[in-house]
């Protein structure tokens, strides 16, 4: 008799925060924790799986299903914040007992990384973060079109064409498996509750103080898609003003999907700019 072949977005589950959550776990190193965006389907397979082989060659990459996301659990009570996504994330940290972690934020993502690191430094080497947000900006129609979506083939297909510059990573086969991730048992009812209208708050609740960010002490690496259409490129422009020791990076003829359509890139810019903290901690080991 066959087995049923178990979803490669299934990784192994653990308690954090309280909740059931299901990660990704690979490789051997020093850490770094990959929180994923916001697109209705989401999981952190479908947002790192063409990153996560190259990362894990050097170090341990955790990608977890954010609360609410994915296979993870969905809080009863449906509430979602800036802040109840942080305390899941350190939640995540400590249930494996790490107590520091390079962060990687890829947009909605982005701005949990940078909130974690300005409420638990102590938590953060080093901080990737990649078409964030962060901070407060006009919701772009390309944001409000992802965040408002209601499940059906047309609307996935016309919500890939806004995310990449690349069309021809966009396809019918893709297009249906993203809307078949979207429908889901509780997907998209949890996805829903997340950010309700008017929107323009969800942007809001997910920035962070101009304070907070400029006093941040980390390195950090901003990265954009210059023809990004959810978040503008102006959010990472203000983020590189603001973060103190920060350095920036834009990838032309690219949309959202910088991890995707620059993969080897997007991977090598990273283990780069992360191999820099591991050959400086070495260094103090020896000295």
């Amino acid at each position: 008799m066959n087995q049923p072949v178990q979803s490669p977005e299934i990784g192994r589950e653990i308690i954090a925060a309280g909740y059931r959550t299901n990660l990704h776990d690979q490789g051997e190193g020093f850490p770094v924790l990959l929180i994923h965006g916001s697109g209705p389907g989401v999981s952190a397979w479908a947002n790192w799986r063409g990153i996560i082989p190259q990362l894990a060659q050097h170090r341990r990459v955790i990608a977890p299903d954010m609360l609410g996301f994915g296979y993870s659990e969905r809080p009863a009570d449906a509430q979602y914040s800036q802040q109840r996504w942080v305390e899941h994330a350190i939640g995540v940290l400590d249930a494996l007992g790490i107590a520091q972690a390079d962060i990687v934020g890829n947009s909605f993502g982005g701005g949990l990384a940078l909130a974690l690191a300005i409420r638990h430094p102590e938590r953060v080497r080093r901080l990737v973060l990649m078409g964030s947000v962060g901070v407060s900006f006009p919701i772009t129609q390309g944001l409000e079109t992802a965040w408002g979506y209601t499940p059906s083939l047309a609307n996935m297909r016309r919500l890939l064409d806004l995310f990449a510059y690349d069309r021809n990573l966009v396809n019918d086969e893709l297009a249906e498996l993203r809307y078949q991730a979207s429908i889901r048992p509780g997907f998209q009812e949890s996805f829903a509750a997340m950010f309700p209208p008017p929107r323009q708050h969800g942007v809001d609740d997910l920035a962070s103080d101009e304070a907070g960010i400029r006093a941040l002490p980390h390195e950090a690496l901003v990265i954009h898609g210059r023809e990004d259409q959810i978040i503008p490129l102006e959010a990472s422009l203000t983020l590189a003003q603001w973060l103190p020791r920060s350095q920036l990076h834009v990838f032309g003829q690219c949309g959202h999907w910088t991890q995707i359509e620059h993969a080897g890139r997007f991977a090598r810019l990273v283990e780069d700019f992360l191999a820099e903290a591991d050959a400086a901690t070495q260094q103090e080991k020896c000295a």
